[in-house]
């Protein structure tokens, strides 16, 4: 019976055609990609995507007090009160901003500008973030020529993932996050079964690749796990006018 199971084995191959490797079934939809905007917006959003900020207004997000996952929980400010200048939303020092719409696995695409005007070092310069259901912070920092800790830099997850490069832009110059986000997974417990994963490109470089967050981003001490399901996106104020621009997301 060996003997039989080996040479079928061996002959099968040689009877398979093109056609026997083909899938044909589901077929992937059709989505239409953005294009470069004319008037050098960056890409704009693809037919399939939620637009949360398309230069217009911010009646897509609220304003939260406080710049901590902490300050932002169940506490709906009301409307935000972000300044709309030319296309682009700026952070307000006291009020962050929170979307409306919650989300799961998804793709964010976003553009930052830090100030021109260059004040303060490290932390105190250009500093923002933006927080992954609400939780999870991907810094925005103007790190041209601003040296910091690594693991607070931008593109890092803050506190947590150490970016694998520094691709950035000079100050006032615009940049553009495009972020690849897998939620974590609980249990009935409320205990993690999986971490969430996240792959992030800064200007096109890829700063992050497939990185699990253990939980929450800390400022003092060691993330915690906590039980949740979908989120907002959350960007912070943190003092600095950090400009905002073409915001989209798609749901995975």
């Amino acid at each position: 019976m060996a003997l039989v199971q080996v040479a079928i084995a061996q002959t099968e191959p040689a009877k398979q055609t093109p056609q026997s490797t083909e899938i044909w079934q589901p077929v992937p939809p059709v989505v239409t990609p953005g294009t470069t905007g004319a008037n050098a917006t960056g890409i704009t959003p693809p037919s399939d995507a939620v637009v949360l900020f398309d230069g217009k207004n911010t009646d897509e997000w609220v304003a939260i007090k406080g710049y901590s996952p902490s300050d932002w929980e169940n506490k709906n400010e009301g409307p935000l009160k972000w300044p709309v200048q030319e296309g682009v939303m700026y952070s307000t020092k006291g009020f962050s901003a929170r979307s409306k719409k919650e989300f799961n696995d998804f793709q964010l695409h976003l553009e930052f500008k830090t100030p021109e005007k260059v004040e303060g070092s490290s932390q105190a310069r250009g500093n923002s973030g933006v927080f992954l259901q609400g939780r999870y912070e991907l810094q925005v920092l103007d790190n041209y020529n601003n040296p910091t800790y690594v693991n607070g830099m931008v593109g890092s997850i803050y506190k947590q993932a150490i970016p694998l490069a520094n691709p950035s832009r000079k100050p006032g110059e615009w940049q553009t996050y495009d972020v690849i986000y897998q939620a974590p997974r609980f249990n009935k417990a409320g205990l993690m079964t999986e971490y969430a994963y996240v792959t992030v490109l800064l200007n096109g470089v890829l700063v992050q690749n497939h990185v699990a967050i253990r939980g929450t981003t800390e400022y003092i001490g060691y993330p915690k796990v906590q039980a949740h399901g979908a989120g907002p996106i959350l960007l912070q104020d943190h003092g600095n006018p950090v400009g905002f621009r073409n915001i989209w997301v798609r749901e995975l």
